[in-house]
């Protein structure tokens, strides 16, 4: 613990770049980001760092290939740390099947996807409502994504459908779907599962880029929406703690 820390002073010490808390390591993709999502900068009202990982791209990070990506995100999460940010997370809630081991990796925190907020969503609801995770592909969200960042595998689960526009944007990379379009498909496969299930108390999108629509979703289905946004703000916020002025 004593040599952690004096890494992490040392890693402070000698900065490429500052001012700079939060490293995101980024799939290799082509789609739109809209504002909203992890990989537009706009989203943020801090400053973040990217590092693409080459050859990650979504198919083979949500498929068996997962496993192989393990060493490239391991390298590129040491050039941010070098670079000098002081915690990583990551473009795909996916890589939640890589908390255990990123964590144990790195020299500073590191919170890879928006499930790692399933367990405390599941303290907060009230008595008979639980969570349920909105999901790119709820057929490849698996029990070892769900047991590597302590998610309850009762959980519902639910995701895009591979016919949709959402699911082939991105993984063509195909950037002339509309916004509105997405928003619509979006909005229809939340709405039809919440009003089909009164137990659910607030939506987890495993996905970041659903991230642009959690108002569009917290208006439609009157539940809270927790998403890598607000995990984000949390995260960053422990990095780089706000100033108060005594008065």
């Amino acid at each position: 613990m004593r040599q952690m820390r004096e890494q992490i002073r040392q890693t402070q010490r000698k900065r490429t770049f500052h001012g700079v808390a939060l490293g995101i390591l980024m799939l290799e993709t082509r789609f739109e980001r809209f504002v909203g999502d992890i990989g537009n900068a706009r989203t943020w009202p801090f400053p973040v760092q990217y590092r693409i990982v080459s050859g990650a791209t979504p198919d083979r990070i949500i498929g068996p290939q997962a496993a192989a990506f393990l060493d490239p995100f391991k390298r590129a999460a040491d050039e941010l740390i070098a670079g000098g940010v002081d915690g990583i997370t990551t473009t795909c809630g996916f890589l939640a099947l890589h908390q255990p081991a990123l964590a144990a990796h790195c020299c500073v925190p590191v919170a890879t996807s928006s499930l790692l907020q399933v367990p405390l969503v599941a303290r907060v609801l009230p008595q008979g409502r639980r969570p349920a995770i909105f999901t790119f592909s709820a057929e490849s969200l698996t029990h070892a994504h769900l047991a590597a960042v302590g998610v309850d595998p009762a959980t519902p689960i639910f995701g895009m459908p591979a016919s949709s526009h959402f699911q082939r944007a991105i993984r063509t990379g195909d950037a002339s779907v509309p916004f509105d379009v997405l928003r619509r498909e979006v909005l229809e496969v939340a709405g039809s599962v919440v009003d089909g299930d009164a137990s659910i108390g607030a939506l987890v999108l495993e996905c970041t880029n659903l991230s642009p629509y959690a108002a569009d979703l917290r208006r439609a289905t009157g539940l809270p929406i927790f998403d890598i946004v607000s995990l984000i703000h949390w995260f960053h916020r422990s990095l780089s703690p706000e100033v108060f002025v005594q008065v």
